[in-house]
């Protein structure tokens, strides 16, 4: 069976190398391969720069992975040049490991592909560059032909690849290359049992999987703070895989070998697919992130002056480049924009941490079950203080969210955390299970919307509130700074505990937050209630009133609009409605009436089932007149990487500025 013909962008290697290594293969023959040290000398030019411009960025994922992408590249090429045929007609050689895709920008500016330099990496994960936090096809269709970031999000696909390509008789090698911390998650555990099964009927083309073992997930390591994974690794054989173990992951004469002769198997029994289960260090070449307990996942340094020595460390003696010498010299005369507008105190997460402590102290069941990103979601000090009453699952969603069902049938208060991504993704069919079960959850779901800034489309959850405000017996927050965290954390956990004890059945409470830093509070001596909305702003004496209603991190952009059009002369009137699942229709209709009727709603989220949808349906059921109404939201648009969320609050028409034209041609 042929297929629709579709045109594969992706580029070929314009050169050798420019940072290059030799070596030999067990016959002698030599090949050149891109030298590993190269590819992290880059990598710590492209995160100093992306950390001094405000964003976050991986170092320790790629620095281990360097020599397999060393290898890996430098045999396909290889191969494909022997039969003149462009690389991606014999091979797929597909990333699963989002964290490490700017190890691969790296190494293909050093092959000139896709048309990459040294001058394009300087871009990496700004606005103004394809070069996201993870590979995105949609951007970079030269450089990346599936998309990832969530940890194996992109096995499956692989695996839909190599099934397509043996139905219609194109002989392929589909190599993947995955972390120890995706096979943690669910779909890939489908995908492992499903692809040797496959295979084993002749329906897989040859299929080779690329497995890097480093016992280190974000928050630490695996082994420690969840379970060990080497009963998952020693499973594949059963499984029907052809296992070949790897002890020394980042000598790159041993990972070169290893990844020849998986190539050869591979080609040799296609009934049999590969996997290379391959002992790596994760933040390898520098010695501080190669023992810190998270490997280095970000980037260490927030000073380029210890740029310099942290080039040094990575060439172990020799000589660096100077072509990265120079880019270090740069850094160091960078002097990053000033911060404008209100000073900013503290993450959101405060108030949620400082909530849990207090309410478990109290003496309330609480449990914390958490998915690997605890230090993100502000759980990590209930987790610390309270250590006896937390559970790390890993990488895995969808589990944490079942297993905190179990707890909270049992009487507990549990508590899930994670990005609000994976958390309505991966989690959405537990979360409804859990309602059905009568064991209702608390979520704290952080990074929403563009929070997420750096890490681009995959990891910016633009629908959170379609998908979870109609869940059944489901309340939905989004908490705009600290004080607000506190206060409707505390009483939700309060109105939990108090429920159970009465023997009624309490709903699950979603909390949705940011990850930037925000004022402990928008308005001097603030009230929180459950269901209440908060007037922040009231200047209804103006002229043409309009009633701006928005909840979460644009609160601090409605408010800045709100406060320039009020000495502009424009009344305004701003309202924060935390409570997006059930908003608060009787303060909502009362400033409404004060603005005849024109209110304008602001969210960094898909117009389509998001907070204007929950608004305006709340507000028409109540009969509330509504005479003139703007939503400022997202129409279908994904999302991409930037320095900061405010550059894409800019980018997308969210920011301040755009709030106010938008008032402005409401009132003409």
């Amino acid at each position: 069976m042929q297929a629709i013909p579709l045109k594969n962008s992706l580029s070929q290697p314009q050169t050798p190398p420019r940072f290059s290594v030799k070596l030999k293969d067990s016959e002698k023959k030599e090949f050149i391969l891109a030298d590993p040290r190269a590819t992290r000398a880059l990598l710590a030019c492209m995160d100093m720069t992306a950390v001094l411009n405000g964003a976050a960025s991986h170092w320790g994922g790629p620095a281990g992975f360097a020599e397999i992408f060393s290898a890996l590249y430098a045999l396909v090429f290889a191969e494909s040049n022997q039969g003149q045929i462009p690389w991606f007609e014999r091979f797929h050689l597909i990333n699963d490991t989002g964290h490490c895709e700017n190890g691969l920008y790296a190494l293909k500016a050093n092959y000139g592909m896709a048309g990459l330099s040294l001058e394009k990496l300087k871009k990496f994960r700004s606005i103004e560059s394809p070069l996201t936090g993870h590979g995105e096809a949609h951007l970079f269709p030269e450089g990346v032909y599936l998309s990832n970031g969530p940890l194996g999000s992109t096995l499956g696909q692989a695996q839909g690849l190599s099934l397509a390509d043996k139905m219609q008789g194109k002989e392929r090698l589909c190599t993947v290359t995955l972390s120890d911390g995706a096979l943690m998650e669910g779909e890939v555990k489908e995908c492992l049992s499903a692809l040797p099964g496959f295979a084993k009927k002749g329906k897989l083309n040859p299929f080779l999987l690329i497995l890097s073992d480093n016992n280190t997930k974000l928050s630490g390591r695996i082994d420690r703070d969840s379970f060990s994974m080497e009963p998952t690794f020693q499973s594949l054989k059963s499984l029907g895989w052809n296992v070949i173990s790897v002890e020394k992951g980042n000598d790159l004469q041993t990972v070169f070998l290893a990844l020849q002769k998986g190539f050869k198997e591979a080609w040799d029994n296609p009934l049999q697919p590969v996997a290379l289960w391959i002992k790596t260090v994760k933040g390898f070449g520098v010695k501080a992130t190669e023992e810190s307990s998270s490997g280095g996942h970000g980037f260490p340094l927030k000073d380029s002056k210890d740029l310099a020595d942290f080039l040094k460390e990575i060439y172990q003696g020799d000589e660096v480049p100077e072509d990265f010498l120079k880019w270090q010299r740069e850094l160091e005369q960078f002097k990053p924009k000033k911060s404008e507008g209100t000073v900013l105190l503290e993450k959101t997460q405060a108030g949620i941490s400082k909530a849990l402590v207090l309410k478990k102290r109290e003496g309330l069941p609480l449990v914390s079950i958490t998915s690997d990103l605890p230090g993100s979601t502000g759980v990590a000090k209930f987790q610390k203080t309270f250590p006896e009453s937390s559970f790390d699952m890993g990488v895995a969603e969808a589990n944490m969210i079942s297993v905190a069902a179990g707890f909270s049938k049992q009487g507990f208060i549990p508590v899930v955390d994670t990005f609000a991504q994976f958390a309505v993704t991966k989690g959405a069919l537990p979360l409804i299970m859990s309602s059905l079960s009568q064991a209702p959850v608390i979520g704290i779901f952080s990074h929403i919307g563009f929070q997420d800034a750096a890490d681009g489309a995959s990891h910016q959850s633009l629908s959170y509130f379609a998908k979870t405000c109609s869940l059944p017996k489901t309340r939905v927050y989004c908490l705009s700074c600290s004080e607000e965290a506190f206060s409707l954390v505390s009483q939700v956990v309060e109105e939990f505990y108090q429920m159970r004890k009465k023997g009624e059945v309490p709903p699950s409470t979603l909390f949705f937050l940011g990850r930037e830093t925000f004022p402990k509070h928008f308005a001097e001596g603030t009230e929180y209630h459950l269901k209440k909305a908060q007037i922040l702003l009231d200047y209804s004496k103006g002229e043409n009133p309009i009633l701006i209603v928005t909840c979460g991190p644009l609160v601090r952009e409605a408010l800045k609009a709100g406060e320039e059009l009020k000495a502009q002369g424009q009344g305004v009137v701003v309202i924060n409605n935390p409570l997006v699942s059930e908003p608060d229709t009787a303060t909502l209709s009362h400033w409404l009436k004060k603005c005849q009727g024109r209110v304008l709603t602001l969210e960094e989220h898909q117009l389509k089932g998001g907070f204007s949808s929950q608004v305006v349906l709340s507000l028409k059921k109540e009969g509330v007149s509504i005479n003139k109404f703007k939503a400022l939201g997202l129409n279908g648009q994904i999302g991409r990487s930037a320095y900061k969320a405010v550059d894409l609050y800019q980018f997308f028409g969210l920011d301040s500025a755009a709030v106010q034209k938008a008032v402005k041609e409401m009132v003409r």
